[in-house]
Formats: C-alpha cells, structure tokens, sequence
C-alpha cells in the first residue's frame, strides 16, 4: 500500500513536464468527459465506476452492475455542439456483463461561402463524429475485475471522412481497508486515421507552359494522424459509511500522448442512497478546473431510475451542463 501511495505522489510530482507531442492527436472528441457523474467528479472516476456509464471510462468497472441496465446522457458543447451518448448493458449469469454503446458529437448545419459568394452559395455542410463500442466485463476473482471495449471510430466533415478501430481496457482491485480501489485505464489504443473523400480529387496541370496540354486528374492525399491514446490509474475510497451518509473520494492520474499529465480530485457524498452532491478539481488543464454536480434515484417497481447533472466551469471558453439518465434493471 504504501508502495503504491508514493508512485502515485510521484506520477503527481511530474504534472508540470511537457510532452513533445503537444496537440498532435486528432479525434478529440474521444476525450470528452462522458456523463454528468463522472464529470462532477472532475473525471476521477476510474476507481469509482460502478454502472453503465463506466463503459466510457473504465470498462471494468462494468462487472459491478448487479443487473442489466441503461445509460443515456446530453449536454450542448460550448454552445455549439451536440454532445449525445447511450450505453445499454446485459448481464449474463456466469459468463460476464456486455454492453454497447454509442457517441455522437455533431453541429449545425452551416452554409458554404466561397471568394466569390461571401454571403452563402445556398448548399450546406456539416461535420460529426461517431464511436461505436461493444464492451465486455466479469470478475475474475471476487475482488479483481477487468473489461475490454472494441470501439469503431468514425469521423467526416461534408464528403469527408476517417474512421478506424480503436481498444479501451481497464482494471480494478479492491482491498479490504475502506473499500480502497485500485484502477486502471487505457483508452484509445489503435492505429492511426487519415480523411479521404470524393472533394480530394482535382484537375492538375502539370505544365503551365503549354496552354494546350491535356488536364490530368488527380487525388490529394491527406497526412494520417493518432488517436488520443490516455492512460489513467487511480484510487477510490470510502471515506465514511454509515446508514444514512456515506462519504467516497478519488483520485486519478492521467497521461495523455499529446498533453501534459493531469491529476483529477473528486468527493461524492450519498445520503440514503437516494441523493448525491459530488465535486470535482481538475488539475493542469488549460481552461477547465471546477465541476460539482448533483443526483437523485428513484425505483419504479423492479426498475431503478437515475438522474444526475453537472456543470463545469471554465475560465474562458463558456461552462457546460450536463444531464444523464441512468436505468437499472
């Protein structure tokens, strides 16, 4: 235990270094906090995920949920874009839980404008991203779990687009002391992606010499670019547990590719396992720093349904809300 604590202050001590490959990893909307829980928890929710939503964070945490269940969250981003998630999720005696899930970041319609046409052509474009994943989770033993997602990662912009495949795979191990978690996460881990589409090609002349040449069609090429692979371990522990409260924290340490290390703090107090208030702190992000958030659940016959909401403040860009409803059956 001790051993652990210390890596753990280490791997802090380091927030601070720069990685070289700042900014060079596309697909960005992978890394958008999913779910209004574990973003009012400043995104320290490796060690704490225990229902649906933890298949787009820790898919191990998965193997917690006691019965088949739903996840369904939305936010408007930066007041621009939609920001649209669902998970469904299967539990299967004896084999493992399954679940599939889905992501969707899009905008607006905009309307093309050219030199000629400054005040619109009157065709439109648009751009969204698109992850499709189908994740497994189980138990090995009674203490130690482990999930795997398989995720389908599409990207266009009008005719447009890039789309690969991509693994999350994560762990958790949980001790006696406290209900002490300790997890681990690896997102994104594929090959890289590169944009083709019918706009690529052109007419070239190879010759601007020779009036009278003949046009030779040809293709541009687009250069390929990485997925945001992110490493992340943390703890999770029960501060306090009675009856009615029950008080729980966490940590997590995240090593991104193409940022710098980031350390997330989040607190979630439970009072009667009804109603929640949980805050977070998100250290070393350019913009992002608070979120604090709130949630209720309430059962209908043999179903337990959840609501939960969030907002994160930024210091510049403008703050987002978040609102998730979860199902358990």
């Amino acid at each position: 235990m001790k051993k652990f604590i210390i890596s753990i202050i280490i791997l802090a001590s380091v927030v601070i270094a720069q990685n070289p490959n700042l900014g060079t990893a596309g697909a960005q909307f992978l890394e958008i906090p999913v779910g209004a829980r574990a973003t009012a928890l400043g995104g320290a929710f490796v060690g704490l995920s225990n229902d649906v939503s933890s298949v787009f964070w820790n898919p191990a945490g998965l193997a917690k949920v006691k019965s088949s269940g739903a996840h369904f969250s939305y936010m408007r981003w930066f007041d621009m874009f939609d920001f649209n998630a669902a998970a469904a999720a299967l539990n299967i005696e004896g084999v493992g839980m399954f679940a599939a899930s889905i992501i969707v970041f899009s905008m607006d319609e905009v309307e093309i404008t050219t030199e000629n046409e400054p005040n619109g052509t009157g065709r439109f474009y648009d751009a969204q991203d698109v992850a499709i994943g189908l994740t497994y989770s189980r138990f090995l033993t009674d203490r130690f779990s482990v999930g795997l997602t398989v995720k389908y990662v599409n990207q266009s912009i009008w005719n447009e687009n890039a789309d690969g495949i991509s693994f999350d795979i994560g762990t958790q191990y949980r001790l006696d002391f406290q209900n002490l978690t300790i997890a681990m996460k690896m997102s994104n881990f594929g090959p890289d992606l590169q944009f083709d589409g019918e706009d690529l090609n052109v007419i070239f002349d190879k010759e601007d010499n020779l009036p009278q040449n003949r046009l030779t069609p040809a293709r541009l090429v687009t250069s390929t670019y990485p997925l945001p692979l992110n490493f992340q371990v943390g703890i999770a522990i029960d501060i306090y547990n009675s009856e009615f409260i029950k008080v729980k924290a966490a940590l997590d340490a995240v090593h991104p590719n193409d940022n710098q290390e980031r350390i997330n703090f989040g607190t979630e107090f439970s009072f009667f396992d009804r109603i929640f208030l949980r805050g977070g702190y998100r250290y070393n992000y350019d913009d992002e720093n608070l979120a604090f958030g709130a949630g209720a659940n309430i059962p209908f016959s043999s179903t337990l349904v959840s609501f939960d909401y969030a907002y994160s403040y930024y210091d510049i860009l403008p703050s987002v809300h978040r609102i998730s409803v979860g199902l358990e059956f």
